[in-house]
């Protein structure tokens, strides 16, 4: 289980999202760089010109995210480590996704590295559509639904079955010559 706050873990989810990790990981250092290389708390964030935070490469969208998370960390809509680990994965997902650009699939991230939850299968996941579509033998990807339905098997372990559908679809990547 992470040391990470979850208005850190959810700071560096949104910073991730969408990107290849060696991209994430050159912003979110450019960001920590604004104030000095360690993490920012969540009023330092809220009051950091946007300007500033989008120079270090965050789109204009992702800075209203890390900006929306800091501001209702603050008003205390988010809640705080101790409170998370005694919540259900519906109540976290309720809880976090009235952040702008937090979705369920964000706090599924979460609930996998940061809280070390065993029964999360992030059905929107390309990742977990595409080690599916492998590991099955799939001409297609599976939709959401689709995955849904044939993780119920994995229960109460499908972030297991999510660990192995991962390193099947990087696998075939590493296969397939585009690497």
């Amino acid at each position: 289980m992470s040391e990470k706050t979850p208005f850190e873990a959810l700071f560096r989810s949104i910073v991730y999202q969408q990107l290849s990790g060696q991209a994430a990981t050159n912003i979110l250092n450019r960001v920590l760089g604004i104030y000095g290389d360690s993490f920012p708390a969540p009023e330092q964030v809220e009051n950091t010109p946007e300007d500033q935070l989008r120079a270090c490469g965050l789109s204009w969208s992702k800075v209203r995210s890390v900006r929306d998370l800091a501001n209702k960390t603050v008003l205390g809509l988010v809640p705080a480590g101790n409170d998370i680990s005694s919540m259900n994965d519906r109540e976290l997902i309720k809880a976090f996704t009235v952040v702008y650009g937090i979705g369920p699939w964000t706090v599924d991230m979460l609930m996998i590295f940061n809280l070390g939850r065993p029964d999360i299968l992030p059905v929107s996941d390309l990742g977990i559509r595409r080690g599916f579509k492998v590991a099955y033998g799939l001409d297609e990807l599976p939709d959401a639904d689709e995955l849904s339905q044939a993780g119920d098997c994995w229960k109460p372990y499908r972030t297991v079955a999510s660990w192995y559908l991962w390193r099947a679809a990087d696998r075939q990547f590493r296969n397939s010559g585009w690497n």
